[in-house]
């Protein structure tokens, strides 16, 4: 949590993968939970670290859905309120358009 909270004073954001969606990944989620809404992205790390659905097997940005799904879980709040927030960051922080 101490780097996560050097990162956001920081200003910048953090960005959640694969692992959150592990077992045993208790510190990844802690830090999936603490860091504000309006400054998390949501990643893959192709080709490795597959969310637990896929782990062990090639990784691909359509598998990110999978961490969105557990961050949203974690954090009691919908999909779609994960979805939303990551995506407006993402445009946002590399200056792009959301189709």
């Amino acid at each position: 949590m101490a780097i996560a909270e050097r990162t956001l004073a920081l200003g910048l954001h953090i960005g959640i993968t694969g692992p959150v969606t592990y077992p045993k990944s208790a510190k990844l989620q802690q830090v999936a939970t603490h860091v504000p809404l309006e400054r998390l992205l949501v990643e893959t790390d192709c080709p490795y670290l597959a969310p637990q659905k896929y782990r062990g097997k090639r990784n691909e940005p359509a598998h990110v859905i999978y961490v969105a799904e557990r961050i949203a879980q974690l954090r009691g709040i919908s999909f779609d309120e994960v979805a939303r927030a990551t995506t407006a960051n993402a445009t946002a922080l590399f200056g792009i358009e959301a189709g």
